[in-house]
């Protein structure tokens, strides 16, 4: 019968792939963001997160060596999530992750939403404007069609609902819809194909997490008992096979929360409910809404130990902005 027999977990920030000369220019994209919430909870503008930023503790975060010791330690947790991922021999793999208006639009936002349809197009990566043109490294720019798992996607639509989890179905990316470009999958799934599958490609089923809009993102337990549920739902699922559970986003950003990160990662090491369960909702919205991925992977792998490869805080701005970078394993 199937096993999930392993888990990882990373970040998926187009600043990973950026070098780390540009991360200041990506800092001062940030200076147009309207969703910035400070590490008091507080969403600002920049003006008013750096006035409540402590900018001498954060000058030291922003010098030019401590930023490419951080890109080098990102690289090289990266190259260890993959290399992992092949270790595991794995015939499918789940990825949880985050959909930001890319297909999913405010006409129909589910809270969780399987993609259950035939090979998914991924969008290739080019240079990127905000840096000067700097091409994305290790990016590949053509698309890439791959293969998802149609009969493993409408088992686990089936079993979820029978377990009272409302999970909205897709079998059809519109090329027409939302930021999708000729009908790919989003960032949050490209990633992992760019980054982290660039050798052999695993059939994937993406499991798409409602982290950031409002009114219906879920909970932290909630995540937590989804990858449970998920969990159950693979080892009912009568066919053999070795399942991987890959969670894609996170941590903290679009401003650098180190407490909050901490506060994660021991609650997803001691398996704690109780403490995933108690992280201030205030302060998982923007991009450190995408930490429910994280939880609901957790879930899944409870039956296996957390090993964190690495955490990163990852800053680019005087105001703290930036992305706390996190890679993980489950075995």
């Amino acid at each position: 019968m199937a096993e999930i027999v392993f888990g990882l977990a990373s970040s998926h920030s187009p600043q990973l792939s950026t070098p780390s000369e540009g991360w200041l220019g990506r800092g001062e994209r940030d200076k147009k963001n309207p969703m910035l919430i400070g590490t008091d909870g507080i969403h600002s503008n920049y003006e008013d997160l750096l006035a409540r930023a402590d900018v001498n503790r954060i000058a030291k975060e922003i010098t030019a060596e401590k930023m490419k010791e951080r890109h080098q330690r990102n690289q090289k947790g990266i190259a260890k999530l993959s290399e992992a991922l092949y270790d595991a021999n794995l015939d499918v793999l789940i990825i949880l992750g985050d959909d930001q208006q890319e297909y999913l639009q405010d006409d129909n936002m589910p809270v969780f939403c399987i993609y259950w349809g035939g090979d998914v197009n991924v969008p290739g990566r080019g240079a990127d404007a905000s840096t000067g043109n700097q091409p994305l490294i290790s990016y590949n720019t053509e698309d890439q069609v791959v293969p998802t798992h149609p009969t493993l996607g409408l088992h686990m639509i089936e079993y979820l609902t029978e377990s009272e989890f409302d999970i909205g179905a897709s079998k059809f990316l519109n090329p027409d819809k939302g930021g999708a470009s000729r009908g790919g999958i989003g960032h949050a799934f490209g990633y992992v194909y760019h980054r982290l599958m660039t050798d052999k490609v695993i059939p994937a089923l993406p499991f798409m997490v409602n982290t950031y809009y409002a009114p219906n993102q879920p909970t932290p337990k909630r995540c937590y008992d989804l990858g449970r549920a998920i969990r159950n739902a693979i080892e009912a699922w009568s066919v053999k096979a070795r399942v991987g559970v890959l969670a894609s986003g996170g941590l903290s950003h679009f401003v650098v929360d180190e407490e909050i990160d901490q506060w994660a990662i021991e609650g997803m090491k001691e398996k704690s409910i109780a403490k995933l369960s108690n992280l201030p909702r205030e302060r998982l919205n923007a991009g450190s809404s995408e930490i429910r991925n994280w939880i609901s992977a957790a879930g899944a792998v409870e039956h296996l130990d957390m090993e964190l490869i690495d955490y990163v805080p990852c800053y680019r701005s005087p105001a703290g902005t930036g992305c706390g970078m996190g890679f993980a394993t489950w075995s």
